[in-house]
């Protein structure tokens, strides 16, 4: 089922002095979901499944942190038993999590690649490049 809203209600990013002079850096980013619920959405007339989430982009050595706190709704006819096991064990089903963590690293990374910019940080996503034909 898909994904029907999500905002973001937080952005922390912070550069560390220690940053020039590293040859080798580390890029980390970690989606976590931090609180399920359900919720009506009355513009759909439908029970949602309410997750509030933190994306974090950590730079090792310690140069930098970029955070994004937010809620995801997500539109689903599991929403009891995914609840269940939210409140037994606080992990999500495997299908599910799958389609919402794709979902959270495609928006977040994208809107973190221009805060990493705005910070001089190395953005977190490879990015193709063209490299001369070879002589033959």
């Amino acid at each position: 089922m898909p994904v029907v809203g999500l905002s973001f209600q937080g952005i922390d990013a912070k550069k560390s002095e220690e940053f020039a002079g590293h040859e080798e850096i580390k890029i980390n980013s970690t989606p976590r979901i931090l609180g399920v619920k359900e919720v009506t959405v009355p513009t759909i007339g439908k029970k949602v499944l309410s997750m509030l989430f933190e994306f974090e982009t950590s730079y090792m050595p310690n140069i930098g942190n970029i955070k994004i706190s937010g809620e995801l709704l997500y539109l689903t006819d599991n929403n009891k038993e995914i609840l269940e096991l939210w409140n037994k064990d606080n992990k999500i089903p495997e299908k599910e999590t799958i389609e919402i963590m794709n979902y959270l690293f495609k928006k977040c990374l994208i809107k973190i690649v221009g805060i990493a910019e705005d910070l001089q940080l190395p953005i977190p996503l490879p990015l193709p490049k063209i490299k001369p034909k070879s002589k033959k």
